[in-house]
């Protein structure tokens, strides 16, 4: 797909207004989509690697545009012909400068949509506190109010919903109250737990996002929207813990928490790490109450709406319990993070690129070991010295990564995009490829891939490589440094995956040579260092 034009991805339904979903590829946006097709509405998305949005059941219902909200000609393109737009992009945790990127950002879009003739825009933005003066707020909690009001002066009609803690399976809200409960059967907490707080569930979120779409034209205005339920954060982990049947919590709160210890202690018992907790624990220093429900009179509740707290809770546990969770907070990329794919010739020509390849015959059927493969990672591990990956991925949060424990967002299948540990998910060949990209903190690029050859006489063969573009002589030497391991690491993951497969499912007899009984076939080890030449294309 070329980067200057509209890409149609499917066939958009029905014949109702176009509306432009930014943030498409995070935890709202990537829900958003499915509510507003269902409602009847044409759906175009704005993506800076539309990629990520290819293994979403609704890919083929929508456009997609390839560009950034920060660069006005991409979002020229994104805007023509769009009724309604949607804001849902931010800096959370993108380290100094994100206030002049939000700001710069929205002025952008403000400006485009303007231009195009845009009828409304809808920004999700935060609830912020009564009687504080602005100055006074988190960087986080201020720059979404300076977003707000960039989008309101637009000349654009616009609506700003505010909201606090929203609780819905994979949000990061969500994740943190549930760790910090379910880990912690005795805290040492912050003073910021007796904040008083109206969360709102993630299905009223989407509901609200979707209704409007269809307000008037002369509203222009912000909008407080939460949940029945006013409570601190202490009452929250208490009917988290009732709501999910653990004993009751003893926490007791202590002074001398700021939120960027509390941020880094969130980071080490949650998986969110410390980056992003930081804000979220921030914005809890202040009570977010609503002042109003003035959207009720726009976008009436249906019975049951808006959703009570424990409801939202147990129905985001049992989503999780089966394994529903259709994006999570982890669904956006890292800042900073390479958003390329794994490049191909000619842009390694003369460059670096350290690569490790294992491979091994086996009996195992390829779908067998298919399965092995795409349920890597999470609960199952990486199958070879889980102490190595679990000192490998501490190391990481202390330094500010993300480390392992984001997990996976579904116990048996991956999508592109998805995020996996400290890896994210850049491709997959159903059945065939897995392509991992790095995102801990490391001195260069760095790619894993799993890959099943079925030559289609009966011969199957697991395929692993590990890839490293170094940065600077510093990557050199990592890579150095790290290389005597990989036999330990690589290499006791190559077997014990062939190995796992085997066990679950081995090809029936007759599927050539490796399918006789006995043991199993030696190693084929081959380990390339210092290459030069590109690497295969997938």
């Amino acid at each position: 797909m070329s980067g200057d034009e509209t890409t149609p991805t499917g066939h958009p339904e029905g014949g109702g207004p176009m509306c432009l979903v930014t943030g498409a590829s995070g935890y709202i946006g990537g829900r958003l989509v499915p509510e507003l097709l269902d409602a009847g509405y044409r759906v175009r998305c704005l993506a800076r690697t539309p990629r990520k949005l290819r293994d979403h059941p609704w890919y083929d219902r929508v456009e997609v545009v390839r560009g950034d909200v920060t660069d006005p000609d991409s979002v020229a393109r994104a805007m023509r012909g769009v009724d309604v737009a949607y804001y849902l992009v931010h800096a959370l945790g993108t380290g100094r400068g994100f206030e002049d990127t939000d700001r710069g950002a929205a002025r952008v879009f403000a400006e485009q949509a303007r231009r195009a003739g845009v009828g409304r825009l809808v920004y999700l933005g935060g609830l912020t506190p009564r009687a504080v003066p602005e100055r006074e707020l988190s960087p986080h909690l201020r720059s979404r109010a300076e977003v707000g009001r960039i989008l309101l002066d637009s000349g654009v009609p616009t609506a700003v919903l505010r909201a606090a803690v929203i609780i819905g399976s994979g949000s990061a809200s969500f994740e943190m109250l549930r760790y910090l409960t379910e880990r912690l059967p005795v805290m040492v907490t912050p003073r910021w737990v007796h904040t008083r707080i109206q969360p709102i569930a993630v299905r009223d979120v989407l509901r609200l996002l979707t209704g409007c779409a269809r307000l008037p034209r002369e509203v222009n205005r912000t909008f407080d929207i939460g949940g029945p339920d006013v409570l601190t954060y202490l009452d929250m982990m208490r009917r988290y813990a009732a709501v999910a049947g653990l004993p009751p919590r003893l926490i007791l709160p202590v002074p001398v928490l700021t939120p960027g210890l509390s941020s880094h202690w969130v980071g080490l018992v949650t998986p969110v790490p410390a980056r992003i907790a930081r804000p979220l624990t921030e914005s809890l220093r202040h009570e977010v109450v609503c002042r109003e429900n003035d959207i009720e009179r726009y976008v009436p509740s249906p019975p049951g709406h808006p959703i009570g707290f424990d409801r939202a809770v147990a129905l985001a546990l049992r989503r999780i319990g089966e394994a529903q969770v259709t994006t999570r907070w982890s669904s956006a990329s890292v800042p900073g993070a390479p958003s390329d794919p794994l490049p191909t010739d000619p842009d390694w020509a003369g460059g670096s690129l350290y690569t490790d390849v294992r491979e091994r015959d086996t009996r195992a059927a390829p779908e067998a070991l298919w399965d092995v493969i795409e349920g890597i990672g999470g609960e199952n591990g990486w199958y070879s010295f889980p102490s190595a990956w679990a000192v490998r991925g501490l190391l990481d949060r202390l330094a500010g990564g993300v480390g392992l424990r984001r997990g996976r967002r579904d116990a048996r299948r991956l999508r592109v995009g998805d995020s996996l540990d400290f890896w994210r998910v850049e491709e997959i060949e159903r059945g065939r490829l897995l392509r991992l990209r790095a995102e801990m903190r490391l001195p260069g690029l760095a790619w894993l891939e799993m890959r099943v050859d079925d030559d289609g006489a009966g011969g199957v063969r697991y395929r692993q490589r590990a890839l490293f573009h170094p940065h600077g002589l510093l990557g050199h030497l990592y890579w150095w440094s790290v290389s005597p391991f990989h036999a330990v690491v690589f290499g006791g993951m190559a077997r014990n995956i062939v190995r796992a497969a085997e066990r679950a499912a081995p090809a029936p007899r007759g599927r050539g040579a490796t399918a006789s009984a006995g043991p199993a076939p030696a190693e084929d080890l081959s380990v390339r260092t210092g290459s030069r030449r590109p690497p295969e294309r997938s």
